[in-house]
C-alpha cells in the first residue's frame, strides 16, 4: 500500500511507482493531509465525490481545502480555499470542470476546477446541508437539510422550487432516480414520496413497510436503471423495494454483528445493464460489506476495526471505490483487485467426464458426473462438415484427451478447435489462455532471486545499442535479459536476445514475472536445438526449414540459391525476432496464439508459410539489399493466410523431413526452482567466457593505457592550449597596454585641464569659503560678544536684585526699629496716661472740667500727632508701592536687555533719576519723622506737666487756678523751651545713626559701582581684539 502526504504542497503525483493493489484490502493510495506547522496535524477528509467519468474525484477537509484526484493522470491540485467545513459536495455536473460545495454557513457555492474561480453562490437554507443530488443531465440539482429541500437550475442558479414540511416530520432524503426525471423523497416517518421533476406532481407513493418490521429508514440507494431501491437504518435489515411494482419484496438480514446500517451504495457494472446485483453496506463497526443481493452471498468487505470507514463512494463505472477513513484519511480501492467473482475468467468450455474405477464396470451401467452444465456446439471444419466428438471409453479408464489437458481446466484440442474456428483467441482472456497453455509455474521466490542479482554487465549499455523512447520499457528489458543472463551463462552472450524477448516485454511490463516466464518457456520449446552451433546461427533448424521449403516449393527453393539467398538470410531474420520486425501487434499476437497453441515444430512451418505465401515479390527480387529489406521489414501479407499454410503444411509434410520428430514435445516450467538450461555447446560458451574475459581485461588494460596517452595528450595538448593562451595573453596585454598607455596620455591631457579647471574653481571656492569663514567667525563673535553682554546684564541684575534685596532688608530693619521705638514710646505714654488719671480721680468737678479741656486740647494734639502718623503710614505705603514699581521696572529692564545700548542708558539714567527721587522721598521721610519726634516730646512735655499739676492740684486744691493761669501765660515759652531741648535731643540722635547709614550705603554703592565699570572695560577690550584677528587673518 503506497501513501501520499499531501502536505502544503497544492499539486503533486498521486503514487510514484505504479500501484499493485492486494486481493486481501486492495488499496490503491492512502491519503494523508497534514499541516506544516511546528506541531503537525491531520485534517480530515469530511466529504468526497466522484465526476461523471469515474477517473477523477474531488475531496474537502474540514478546513475547507478542496482537492481534485485524476486517478487516471496521477496527479493532485489544490482548486479552492473556502476556509470553511464542507458538508457536501457534487462533481457530475453538465461542465465537467465545475462543482458543488455546501458550506458550513448554510450556502452552496459552485467553482470551476481548471479555472478555480467563483462561478456562482445559492443561498436559502437555514441549516446545514448535508446531500446535493444532481440530475442525469446535470442541469437540475437538489439540495437537503434537516428542515427543507430547494431544487436549484444550474444553468441560471435560480432556486425553482421550495419544499416546506412540518417540523414533527423531517426529511431524510430527497434525490433524483438515475436516468429518469423522477425525484424521490424520503422522510424520517418511513414515508417515501416520487415526484415528476418538471411539473413536480406526486406520481405515487410507496406503501408503509410492515408492522413486523420496526425499521426507521436513514439511508437508502438506487441501482442505476432506477428500479430497486434499497433502505436501512438502525437494524440489521435492509429492505428492497421493487420501485415499477411499488412493493417490498426482499428483507435482507445481515450479520448479527451489524447493528446499525450508515451508508447503501450499489456497485456498478458494465455487463449487468443498470440492474446492478452488488451492493455495499456499511455498518457501525466501519466495515463495509458488499453482498450479491439476489444469492445474499457476502462477496468482500473493505475496513477493519482498527481503521474504521466513516463514509464512501464508489465511481460509476464501478472500478474505483473512495473511503474516508475514521483517522481522516483517504482510500481509493481498486474493485478489480476485491471481486474475484468479476475478474475471475467464464468457466471452462470443455469439462472431463470422470469414469468410475474399473472394479465397478461390471456391476452396471456406466455412471457419469457431469461438473459443468455448459453446453458448446461443435465447430465447422474448413469443409463446412459439422464434425461429431464421441467420447469413446478405454479399458484403463482414461481417454485419448487426458493429455490435451492443461491447468484451470480448459482442454487444448478444444482451444485448437475454437482457434480454427476463429483465427485467434478473444483479448479479453487472451493473456489467460496463453498464461494457462505454458502452464506458468509463477516462482516468485526463484524469479526475485534472479532480479536481486541486479544488472548483469552485458547489459548495462543496452540503450546504446537498442535506444529506447520509453525508459520504462528499457528497464523492464534490461531487467528480464539479465535475468535470463544470470539463469544461464549462454544468454548473456546471445545476441539477438533482445530481439526475441522484446514483443514479450513490451506485452507483460506490467508483470516482469509473467514476462520472464514466457520467454523462458519460448526458449526451452521452440528455440530446441538453436544453441547446438553457438555462437553460429542453429544450421540444423535453419536445414529443417531448408528442407520442408524444398519439399514445397523448389522454384523458390532454387529462386534463392541461384541469387546465394541462403537460409540465414530468408528464415533467421524471421526466428531472432519471432517476426515482430515483418508483423503489426494484432497479427503478432494472432499468430502466437497458434503458435503457443501447437507443437514447437509450428514456429519453424511459419517461417516456411511465410516464404511460400510471399513467394511472388521474393521471385521479383534479385539482389540481395532487397531479401535483406523484405525480411527485416513489414510485408503486404495477410497473416490468416499464412497461419491456414502453416497448418495446410503441418499435415502434408513427410515425416521424413518434418520438424515433428527432430523437435522434443511441450514441457512447462518447474514450479519452485527453475530448470537448468544448458542445451549449448559449454565449452564453447566457457571458452568464450574465457575468452570474453581476457579480451575485457586486455580492453581495460587497453583502455587503461589509451586512457593514460589520452590523459597524456590531453596534458600535452591542455599545455599547447596552455601555452598558446598564455601567448595570446601575451599578445593581448602588449596591445592592451599600448592602447591603455594612449588611453593614459589622453587622460593626462584631460587631467591637466581639468587640473587647471579645478584650480580655477579651488581658487573661487577658497575665496567663497574665506568670505564664508569671515561671515562664519563675524557671526561667531557676534554671538559671543552677544552671551557676554547677555552675562553682563544678567550681573547687572543680580547686582541690582541683591542692592534692591539689601535696600528692602534695611528698611525693613529700620521699620522694625522704629516700630520698637514707637510700642516704647506708647507703653510709656500709657503708664503716664494711667497714673494721669489715677491722680484725677481725687479732684474735684471744677478740676476735673479743667482737666477734661485740657484733655480734650492733648486729645486733639494726639490726634494731630495720629493723622500725621497715618500720612507717615501712607508714605511708608507708597515706599512700598515705589518698591513694586521698582521690582515691576526691573523685570521690564531684564526682558528687554537685548534692546539697543541707548535704551539701557535711557534705563540706567531714568534708574538714577529714581534713586534721586527715592533719595527725596528718604530725606522727606527723615523730615517726618523729625516732626514726628517733636510731636512726641510735646505731647510727652504736655503729659508730664499735666501730671506735675495734678499733683501739686492734690496737695494745694486751692492754688490751682492761678496756677493754671501763670501756665497758661508762661505756656509760650517754656514748653517751646522743653520742645525745642527734645526735638533737638531726637533730631541729633537721628541725624547720626542715618547719616552712619547714608555713610556706608555711599560707600558699598561706589565699590560696586568701580567693579562694574572694570568689568565692563575689560570685556569690552577683549571684544575689540577678537574683532582685529579676522581681519587681520583676511588681509
Amino acid at each position: 500500500m503506497q501513501s501520499t502526504d499531501l502536505g502544503n504542497k497544492e499539486s503533486g503525483k498521486l503514487w510514484h511507482r505504479k500501484p499493485s493493489p492486494a486481493a486481501r484490502d486492495g488499496i490503491i493510495v492512502n491519503i494523508i493531509h497534514s499541516s506544516s506547522d511546528y506541531l503537525p496535524k491531520v485534517l480530515r477528509f469530511l466529504n468526497v465525490a466522484f465526476d461523471s467519468s469515474g477517473d477523477c474525484l474531488i475531496a474537502g477537509d474540514h478546513q475547507g481545502n478542496i482537492y481534485v484526484f485524476d486517478l487516471y493522470g496521477n496527479r493532485f491540485n489544490l482548486v479552492q480555499r473556502t476556509a470553511q467545513a464542507c458538508t457536501a459536495l457534487a462533481f457530475n455536473l453538465r461542465r465537467k470542470s465545475e462543482f458543488l460545495v455546501a458550506l458550513a454557513d448554510y450556502s452552496i457555492k459552485c467553482f470551476d476546477s481548471v479555472t478555480k474561480e467563483l462561478v456562482s453562490w445559492m443561498r436559502g437554507h437555514e441549516s446545514s446541508v448535508f446531500s446535493i443530488s444532481v440530475h442525469a443531465s446535470g442541469r437540475y440539482a437538489i439540495t437537503t437539510s434537516s428542515d427543507t429541500a430547494q431544487l436549484w437550475d444550474l444553468d441560471t442558479f435560480q432556486r425553482k422550487r421550495k419544499l416546506n414540511i412540518l417540523q414533527s416530520v423531517g426529511i431524510q432524503k430527497v434525490f433524483f432516480l438515475p436516468l429518469s426525471n423522477t425525484i424521490l423523497s424520503c422522510f424520517k416517518d418511513n414515508s417515501i414520496f416520487a415526484w415528476e421533476c418538471d411539473t413536480l406532481s406526486c406520481k405515487y407513493q410507496l406503501p408503509a413497510p410492515p408492522e413486523s418490521s420496526s425499521v426507521l429508514y436513514k439511508v437508502f440507494a438506487v441501482t442505476r436503471d432506477g428500479r430497486i431501491l434499497a433502505a436501512g437504518g438502525k437494524s440489521n435489515h435492509l429492505h428492497l423495494w421493487c420501485l415499477e411494482a411499488k412493493q417490498l419484496f426482499r428483507i435482507i438480514q445481515m450479520p448479527t454483528k451489524v447493528r446499525a446500517i450508515r451508508h447503501l451504495e450499489f456497485l456498478p457494472d458494465s455487463f449487468d445493464a443498470g440492474s446492478n446485483q452488488v451492493l455495499g453496506v456499511l455498518s457501525q463497526d466501519g466495515i463495509m460489506r458488499f453482498v450479491n443481493i439476489q444469492t445474499c452471498k457476502l462477496l468482500f468487505e473493505i475496513g477493519s476495526l482498527d481503521e474504521g470507514i466513516s463514509s464512501s463512494v464508489i465511481s460509476p463505472h464501478g472500478r474505483y471505490i473512495a473511503s474516508i477513513m475514521e483517522n481522516g484519511s483517504l482510500n481509493i480501492y481498486s474493485v478489480q483487485a476485491l471481486t474475484q467473482e468479476i475478474n475471475k475468467p467464464p468457466p471452462p468450455l470443455v469439462k472431463v467426464i470422470e469414469d468410475l474405477p474399473k472394479s465397478k464396470l461390471n456391476s452396471g451401467g456406466l455412471k457419469m458426473k457431469v461438473t459443468s452444465g455448459r453446453v458448446q456446439r461443435p465447430a465447422k471444419s474448413r469443409e463446412n462438415k459439422i464434425q461429431a466428438r464421441i467420447l469413446k471409453q478405454d479399458l484403463t479408464g482414461n481417454f485419448e484427451n487426458k493429455e490435451n489437458e492443461v491447468s484451470d481446466g480448459l482442454n487444448k484440442k478444444r482451444l485448437q478447435i475454437l482457434l480454427k474456428g476463429y483465427g485467434e483467441y478473444p483479448t479479453k482472456y487472451r493473456m489467460f489462455i496463453w498464461r494457462s497453455l505454458l502452464q506458468l509455474p509463477e516462482n516468485h521466490t526463484a524469479f526475485s532471486s534472479l532480479v536481486d542479482k541486479g544488472v548483469h554487465v552485458a547489459f548495462l549499455n543496452l540503450q546504446k545499442k537498442y535506444p529506447i523512447k520509453s525508459r520504462k520499457l528499457l528497464r523492464v528489458l534490461q531487467r528480464t535479459l539479465s535475468a535470463l543472463a544470470h539463469w544461464s551463462a549462454i544468454f548473456s552472450d546471445t545476441p539477438y536476445l533482445p530481439l526475441l524477448a522484446f514483443p514479450f516485454v513490451k506485452l507483460f511490463q506490467n508483470n516482469q514475472l509473467i514476462c520472464f516466464e514466457v520467454v523462458a518457456t519460448l526458449i526451452i520449446n521452440w528455440c530446441q536445438h538453436w544453441f547446438e552451433y553457438f555462437p553460429n546461427p542453429p544450421i540444423n533448424i535453419l536445414s529443417m526449414i531448408e528442407n520442408v521449403l524444398a519439399f514445397h516449393d523448389k522454384e523458390l527453393l532454387q529462386h534463392f540459391i541461384d541469387h546465394d539467398i541462403t537460409s540465414q538470410l530468408y528464415a533467421w531474420p524471421l526466428l531472432e525476432t519471432v517476426f515482430s520486425e515483418v508483423l503489426t501487434r494484432e497479427e503478432w499476437l494472432k499468430l502466437f496464439d497458434n503458435v503457443f497453441s501447437n507443437h514447437p515444430s509450428f514456429l519453424l512451418m511459419t517461417v516456411v508459410a511465410y516464404n511460400t505465401c510471399s513467394r511472388a515479390p521474393l521471385l521479383n527480387c534479385s539482389l540481395r539489399d532487397d531479401f535483406e529489406y523484405f525480411f527485416h521489414h513489414r510485408n503486404n501479407l495477410d497473416i490468416s493466410v499464412v497461419i491456414r499454410e502453416v497448418y495446410h503444411l503441418m499435415d502434408t509434410t513427410p515425416t521424413d523431413i518434418h520438424p515433428n520428430g527432430k523437435l522434443d514435445a511441450f514441457v512447462a516450467l518447474t514450479k519452485g526452482q527453475y530448470p537448468v538450461f544448458n542445451q549449448y555447446p559449454k565449452f564453447i560458451v566457457d571458452y568464450q567466457t574465457q575468452e570474453r574475459e581476457r579480451i575485457r581485461n586486455d580492453e581495460l588494460d587497453f583502455l587503461r593505457e589509451r586512457q593514460m596517452v589520452e590523459d597524456m595528450q590531453a596534458e600535452v595538448d591542455q599545455q599547447r592550449v596552455e601555452d598558446e593562451a598564455w601567448y595570446q595573453k601575451q599578445e593581448l596585454l602588449r596591445k592592451a597596454e599600448e592602447t591603455r598607455r594612449e588611453m593614459l596620455l589622453q587622460e593626462e591631457e584631460k587631467m591637466v585641464q581639468q587640473r587647471q579647471r579645478l584650480a580655477s574653481v579651488k581658487r573661487e571656492l577658497r575665496a567663497k569659503e574665506m568670505h564664508l569663514q569671515d561671515a562664519t567667525r563675524r557671526r561667531f563673535l557676534k554671538l559671543q560678544q552677544d552671551q557676554r553682554e547677555m552675562e553682563l546684564r544678567r550681573l547687572n541684575d543680580e547686582i541690582e536684585r541683591k542692592n534692591l534685596i539689601r535696600n528692602q532688608e534695611a528698611v525693613a530693619k529700620e521699620m522694625r526699629e522704629d516700630a520698637d521705638t514707637y510700642r516704647r514710646k506708647v507703653d510709656l505714654e500709657e503708664h503716664m496716661f494711667h497714673k494721669l488719671i489715677e491722680a484725677g480721680q481725687t479732684q474735684n468737678q471744677k478740676t476735673q472740667k479743667l482737666i477734661e479741656e485740657n484733655l480734650a486740647e492733648a486729645e486733639q494734639a494726639c490726634l494731630n500727632a495720629d493723622w500725621r502718623i497715618q500720612a507717615l503710614h501712607k508714605q511708608r505705603c507708597d515706599d512700598l508701592q515705589r518698591n513694586a514699581c521698582y521690582q515691576e521696572v526691573a523685570k521690564l529692564l531684564r526682558e528687554n536687555r537685548r534692546k539697543e545700548t541707548e535704551v539701557l542708558n535711557a534705563m540706567v539714567g531714568e534708574g538714577a533719576k529714581k534713586w534721586e527721587e527715592a533719595q527725596e522721598k528718604d530725606f522727606h521721610l527723615k523730615s517726618e519723622k523729625k516732626a514726628s519726634a517733636l510731636s512726641d516730646a510735646s505731647r510727652k512735655w504736655f503729659l508730664e506737666k499735666e501730671l506735675d499739676d495734678a499733683l501739686e492740684h492734690a496737695e494745694h486744691p486751692y492754688n490751682t487756678v492761678p496756677r493754671c493761669q501763670s501756665g497758661q501765660a508762661a505756656s509760650g515759652y517754656v514748653p517751646r523751651t522743653s520742645q525745642l531741648k527734645d526735638s533737638s535731643e531726637v533730631d541729633s540722635s537721628t541725624h547720626i545713626s542715618l547719616n552712619q547709614r547714608r555713610v556706608q550705603w555711599d560707600t558699598m554703592e561706589q565699590d560696586l559701582m568701580e567693579r562694574v565699570r572694570n568689568l565692563r572695560q575689560r570685556l569690552t577690550a577683549q571684544a575689540r581684539n577678537r574683532c582685529r584677528t579676522p581681519h587681520l587673518l583676511a588681509t
